[in-house]
Formats: C-alpha cells, structure tokens, sequence
C-alpha cells in the first residue's frame, strides 16, 4: 500500500509538470486543449513541486509529509477547476491522495494524543527518594511471594518507579477467527500512583488497520479503538466494570515490574505453597487475582475473574500465562505471554504477546 501512494504521488505530480511545458511552449500537452499563461505555468511547477516534496517526506517516513500533501492537493485542485473542461478527472486521484492525508493526520493525532497523556502520566507520579529492596522489606509477604521476588532478582535493586514497553502481539478478535492479526503495542506504567497507556496498531488487511488505547489512571479506566486511525470503532469511558477489568489487568501485568507487589496498593494472602492472592483498592475500585509461581518461584499465571465486556452481567475467568521467561535489565520476567477467556465451550486464547523491549525508571 505505501508503495503504491509513492507510485501514486509521482505520476500525479509528473502530469502536473505539463502545464508548465505547455505554458512555456516547452512541449505540447494535448489533454488540456485551453492555453496556459506562464504564470499558471508556474503554478503547475510549483505542484509538480509540491507533490515531489510530499512523495519525499513520506517515502522518509516524515511524521508531518501530510501538512506539505494538503498544500499540493489544495493548489492542485485549484489549477483543475480553473482548467476544469479538460483537466476535471484529476479531482479522482486528488481526492484519493486527500483521504490518504485524512488518514496520516488521524493516525499522527492519535499518536500524539497518547504521548500527551503519557506525559502527565508521568509528571502525575513524582521520583521517590531511591532506596535498595532488601529481604526485610518483603517478610511480610507470603512465602512464595518472597521467593518470587528473591529469584527474579528484586531484591537488592532500587525499586522500580516507571516502565517504557515494545510488544509484539497476536491477537484473534472473535474465538472463530483462524488466522492471527499482527500488531505491535507500547505500553507506559508508572507504579506510584498506578497507571499504563497502552497503545496498539493493528493490520487488518493490506488496507485496513485499527489503532487502539486502553489507559488507566485515577483508578479509572479508558479505551478508544478507530479504523484507519478515523473511524470510532470503541469509545468507551469508565464505568465500574470496565474501571475494575482495567485494574486487574494493571495488577496482573505487575510481573514485570516486580517491586510493585509492595504497593501500598496492594495485599497478598497465601493460596496454598505455590500461589497468592492479590488485592488491589486504589481510587474506589477494587479488584483481585491469584498469582501462580513454578518451582523456582517465578511467575507461571494469572488467573482472575474479569469483565470481558461492560455489557456482561457476569465476570469471566481470564489467564495471562507466561510460555516464555528470560533476564531483562537484571530481572527475570516473563518475555512471552498467552492470553485466554474461559468460555462455555473452552478457552479462548486471543491474544499473545512478546517483550520487544523493556525499560524501566526511563526518565
């Protein structure tokens, strides 16, 4: 699709060269039977230049080619309802490039609103003074929590205060669907107070694409899905339900982050030897899932009984189990992950993601 708008931009802007051969009697340009004064003939260059720039930045990957693109099309059209008898068919591939623009400025504006809300994320959560998590620190906490804390190398770090996160992620959004859809997400926590944004981009097909963010923050919950970065597909705002889904998923994602279990947040009780409980109160919502540890005591999953939908009555077991743990900046976390529902007629794992990149304290 990218080259084909490349392709696209420079036929549509060579033919605007023409103009100012004609104008200039340089060459004759019989699809425009009118006669063109010079200075249109340097308007029709000055397209011609417009176009090249647009096709330039965007081969570039500029984030703002769209702003040069808008001026080119504007211009361009104009040239065409003063030549309109013989010029009026390029409105279609300029209406073509314009939509291609409406879609660019959508997905850079969506992107931008998540990096301002990342940033006051951010600026919402103050440095604390550091300090290294020793063993006394964590004795309080059940047995296995300890020894996860202990084995995934916590203890005797300074404790983690925010987290940057790239993913790779698969996902089937309907338990029918055979083929996975690609994605790639990133993904901010901060641990004090306890937020994430988390945005995605999804391809649906070589033409369509969703962008998605699911935000926690205020104990609050938020999710916003658009087609093509325009369309609204999910707007959804809060809700009790949705407010304590959001919260458990903070909570269970707390695994690779692991010196947020001494939350202020949060209270652990024991589950047998080889699993506890979690229970988080922040803001008037509240929420809670068992965590499951291997031998070794290191994360194996999570299992809680989450909305899936503000819509359902009841909630749903949901699992986050970890298929892959690996050593990251000093820590062992889980690096790959499985996601599932547990249906009537059995699971259904619809989402399954890797840690491209994890840092933390990263301002």
């Amino acid at each position: 699709m990218r080259t084909i708008l490349i392709i696209f931009l420079a036929i549509h802007g060579i033919i605007h060269l023409f103009g100012l051969l004609k104008a200039f009697n340089l060459a004759e340009f019989d699809a425009i039977a009118q006669p063109i004064s010079k200075p249109f003939g340097v308007l029709w260059l000055l397209v011609f230049v417009l176009f090249s720039a647009t096709l330039i930045s965007f081969w570039a990957k500029y984030d703002y080619w769209w702003i040069i693109g808008i001026v080119a099309v504007l211009l361009s059209q104009f040239l065409l309802i003063v030549y309109w008898q013989d010029a009026k068919f390029g409105t279609i591939p300029n209406i073509i490039i314009l939509v291609s623009i409406i879609v660019a400025y959508s997905s850079w504006s969506f992107s931008r609103k998540v990096h301002d809300e990342t940033a006051q994320m951010f600026a919402n959560s103050p440095t604390s003074q550091k300090s290294v998590i020793s063993e006394s620190m964590i004795s309080d906490l059940p047995d296995i929590v300890q020894k996860w804390l202990i084995n995934c190398g916590m203890v005797g770090k300074e404790p983690i205060q925010n987290v940057y996160l790239v993913q790779a992620a698969q996902m089937a959004t309907k338990p029918e669907q055979k083929n996975w859809t690609q994605a790639r997400a990133e993904q901010y926590f901060t641990i004090n107070p306890p937020a994430f944004n988390w945005s995605v981009r999804m391809n649906m097909s070589p033409l369509i694409n969703l962008v998605g963010r699911d935000k926690f923050e205020g104990g609050k919950g938020a999710m916003t899905i658009k087609l093509l970065s325009v369309v609204p597909v999910v707007d959804a705002q809060g809700g009790e339900k949705m407010d304590q889904a959001t919260l458990q998923r903070y909570l269970g994602e707390i695994v690779w982050f692991p010196s947020a279990a001494l939350s202020p947040y949060i209270t652990w009780e024991a589950v047998g030897d080889s699993a506890a409980r979690a229970t988080m109160t922040y803001n008037g919502t509240q929420g809670s899932g068992v965590f499951y540890f291997d031998e070794q005591g290191l994360f194996k999953k999570f299992v809680a009984m989450r909305y899936k939908d503000a819509s359902d009555a009841e909630p749903t077991r949901w699992t986050v189990r970890a298929t892959k743990t690996a050593a990251r900046n000093g820590l062992r976390v889980p690096v790959a992950s499985e996601v599932s529902w547990q249906l009537d007629d059995g699971d259904w794992t619809w989402l399954r993601l890797e840690i491209k990149n994890i840092a933390y304290n990263v301002r």
